[in-house]
């Protein structure tokens, strides 16, 4: 064959093999890398002397080609002998005569692949003087280099000598027990829960430091027989100099734990005496005329008291109500708390006429107001007067069918329960306010209506209460204490109402505005007053109750 020209590429490539060469020649990299081989010494780990001596050999599998021995063409097909095995071991001869053996067909080869044969030839023959192929199978077989390794394996734990005795009691082995050394003396009388439904005997109740009851019951019946019916109650009114009203530090006792949610005085001419309740469903009776200042504690109710109701004519009963849907009578004369009516849906207030002893009129649910009648034991009528809960009923002096609610649906109204139709009722008066309006109660007189809302006093006079006037009073006591509610006392020239210094406002209704404040220097450790009270037979006798269950008596000098 005509010898082919060789282009520019391959003409570049074989310029620079030729170069490369040249310059490890000039440097003579190779000789000092076979020197440095010689030279390093052989690094021998301890774990290689502890290795034993008959050892399995490393085989290394070197092919044919790098051995020099022309390969084994045997089993194969003729057209695998045209492939030429290229050899990469030493001699030039070999070399020559594999690639132009007889078998294989005439080629002449182009400049190109003679100089890479050429290539080839000079690569085996320094690495053969180099001995690398030989070093390099000495260095596969060395021994791999282990490190010792620590284990840290934790400690065993003495076993305890002590054994271990599993306590089983005489009901799981099925034996009955051992009644030996046990008193054979008749079990303590159990007092019922004030959630039973049912009478709730007044000694079961009682929770006093005493040790009996026995006292009081009797001064409340003795009580109630010795006033009998008073003429003229209704005609008592007074005149009272707001400068001549101190408070006395022995007028003051603790008559429940917890914060007081309703207070009243019992309209006794004879006997000065309040009865208070808490958040935890006590109630508390306190004679303030007792010189050892004893007070009986019951626990009739299982959640805070919503009010507390006492005719005038009957001292031995006081109904009692909860927001957990209890209304109960605290008889006196039969020593029981009876269960009047209990519902599903909570008792927010109660109140009664004055001329009527056996119907109670109480706010139940969401604005509902529900009559019960004692003598039929079951309710006479029901209307919802408010979309939210109805937290006061007040009746108006002299006439028994009209009366006023306030609700927590920001309104005050008040209702002519004559008018009432097919059980719906029809306000004839609405007062609306910003917030919830936490009571609405007329003056001893009738004229008037005073609401207690957020920061805001009215009050309402005239035929149709349509005058108006509103002071501002901050009445914002958070979650820890009861609202304040303004109270009348015993004319239509004053307003009482708890503030947030721990003090009693006095509010003129003339002077439109708050001219005085009851505080008491001498007693320390007062709290916040919500709940107040006038006595309905005693001109300038004020109660106060506290968030910490104290009571404070004011009075006339």
């Amino acid at each position: 064959m005509a010898p082919q020209e060789l282009n520019d590429y391959e003409r570049q490539r074989l310029d620079n093999i030729r170069r490369n060469d040249e310059m490890m020649a000039a440097l003579k990299l190779l000789s000092k890398a076979s020197s440095l081989l010689s030279k390093r010494p052989r690094v021998i780990a301890k774990s290689e002397k502890k290795l034993k001596t008959e050892t399995t050999p490393v085989v290394i599998r070197r092919s044919l080609r790098t051995r020099g021995i022309q390969p084994d063409s045997k089993g194969l097909e003729p057209k695998q002998h045209n492939q030429n095995p290229i050899p990469n071991k030493s001699k030039a001869k070999s070399l020559t005569s594999t690639l132009f053996h007889p078998s294989m067909a005439p080629q002449k080869l182009n400049d190109y692949e003679r100089q890479r044969l050429e290539n080839i030839r000079r690569n085996d023959e320094m690495m053969a003087a180099l001995k690398l192929h030989s070093k390099a199978s000495s260095l596969s077989t060395r021994p791999r280099v282990t490190t010792k390794s620590y284990v840290v394996k934790p400690e065993k734990k003495p076993k305890s000598e002590t054994p271990v005795v599993i306590r089983h009691s005489l009901r799981t082995k099925g034996i009955p027990p051992d009644c030996k050394g046990l008193h054979h003396t008749s079990p303590a009388k159990t007092k019922r829960s004030p959630k039973t439904l049912g009478p709730l005997h007044m000694s079961d109740a009682y929770t006093g430091d005493d040790d009996s009851d026995r006292p009081f019951v009797e001064s409340i019946v003795g009580m109630a027989k010795k006033e009998g019916e008073l003429d003229g109650r209704d005609e008592l009114r007074g005149s009272l100099e707001i400068g001549s009203m101190d408070l006395d530090p022995k007028n003051k006792a603790r008559v429940v734990s917890g914060r007081i949610t309703a207070m009243r005085f019992i309209p006794s001419i004879s006997v000065k005496m309040v009865v208070a309740g808490s958040e935890f469903g006590n109630l508390g009776f306190w004679n303030i005329g007792d010189d050892e200042g004893r007070v009986y504690l019951y626990h009739p109710h299982p959640s805070p008291i919503s009010g507390i109701l006492v005719h005038p004519y009957c001292l031995s009963k006081i109904y009692t109500c909860c927001y957990d849907w209890f209304i109960r009578l605290m008889d006196a004369e039969k020593e029981i708390f009876d269960l009047v009516y209990s519902s599903d849906q909570g008792i927010s207030c109660l109140h009664q006429p004055k001329n009527e002893a056996n119907c109670l009129y109480f706010g139940e649910g969401h604005g509902g107001l529900t009559v019960w009648d004692n003598r039929m034991g079951n309710f006479s009528s029901r209307w919802v007067l408010h979309q939210s809960r109805i937290n006061t009923i007040d009746f108006k002096c002299g006439s028994p069918y009209i009366l006023a609610t306030s609700s927590s649906d920001g309104t005050a109204c008040t209702w002519d329960l004559r008018y009432a139709n097919a059980g719906k009722v029809t306000a004839l008066k609405t007062l609306t306010h910003k917030k919830v309006v936490h009571s609405a109660y007329f003056s001893p007189s009738g004229c008037c209506l005073a609401t207690s809302s957020d920061d805001t006093i009215g009050i309402y006079g005239g035929t149709n209460l349509e005058d108006a006037v509103s002071v501002y009073h901050y009445s914002q006591p958070g979650r820890w204490l009861p609202t304040f509610r303004a109270t009348w006392g015993w004319d239509d020239s004053y307003l009482f109402i708890g503030n947030m210094k721990k003090g009693v406002d006095v509010l003129s209704t003339s002077e439109r505005k708050v001219v005085t404040t009851f505080r008491s220097p001498r007693i320390k450790g007062i709290s916040a007053i919500p709940c107040l009270d006038a006595h309905p037979n005693e001109v300038g006798m004020l109660a106060g109750g506290t968030s910490r269950g104290h009571v404070y008596i004011w009075t006339s000098r």
